[in-house]
């Protein structure tokens, strides 16, 4: 098997040891910037369903603002996205270059997209439930959390999904720009210097990679699913 292996990828077999930190760094990129984008997401994303119009906390100009503001985010392509936050990358986490480098402009590129996932799946709550709760005495932030985020659990685990996936696609095209990862691997050795074979087991990686977070999630959803 090993024989085999050596013979259909000989390049990636003298660089095995660097494939595993590129994952690493892949991974380490999508839990961190995720678990933060995931977050800010739900905030954003709540308050756009509490302060739009006929919401439990109406607020014209605070829609306002957020609406616009995801919109204008959401519309940067990432590459720009990256350049564009240098300066502030550098000022947050001191750098701008590497995989701690890439956080600060996967966290931006992601939440504005996160956000309207969110949104979106809070949206599909029954009316009813909402109005229930308030008949009942409930505070908005009791409507919130027992109504709105536990009754869309299984949209936001879906959501989540999306987004983990998108986010692998992000971590990649960021190591493309010196931000490390599978991305940084593929292009370097796959690309660069047409090893072809680099190429093909960073795309299985990447799948294999997929493949446990549309798995995993499924299995959430249907726990939660009621």
């Amino acid at each position: 098997m090993a024989d085999l292996f050596n013979t259909l990828f000989p390049h990636v077999a003298s660089k095995l040891d660097e494939l595993w930190i590129s994952t690493l760094q892949t991974l380490y990129m999508m839990f961190v910037s995720g678990g933060i984008a995931f977050l800010f997401g739900i905030i954003l994303g709540v308050t756009l369903i509490v302060t739009k119009q006929g919401g439990i906390l109406e607020n014209k100009s605070v829609f306002g603002i957020l609406d616009r503001l995801i919109n204008v985010f959401r519309s940067i392509p990432f590459v720009i996205l990256l350049a564009a936050l240098i300066p502030f990358s550098r000022f947050i986490v001191g750098t701008a270059i590497g995989t701690t480098g890439a956080i600060v402009p996967l966290v931006v590129g992601t939440v504005p997209f996160f956000s309207r996932q969110v949104e979106s799946a809070l949206s599909n709550v029954d009316n009813g439930l909402v109005e229930a709760a308030m008949s009942m005495g409930s505070s908005p932030l009791g409507i919130i959390f027992r109504v709105y985020l536990k009754e869309s659990i299984p949209s936001l685990v879906r959501v989540s999904q999306i987004t983990a996936i998108s986010l692998i696609g992000l971590t990649a095209m960021a190591g493309a720009i010196g931000g490390g990862g599978l991305g940084d691997f593929a292009i370097r050795y796959g690309h660069q210097r047409g090893q072809t074979d680099v190429t093909y087991i960073t795309i299985v990686v990447i799948l294999l990679m997929v493949s446990v977070i549309q798995k995993g999630g499924n299995y959430i959803i249907r726990k939660t699913t009621h």
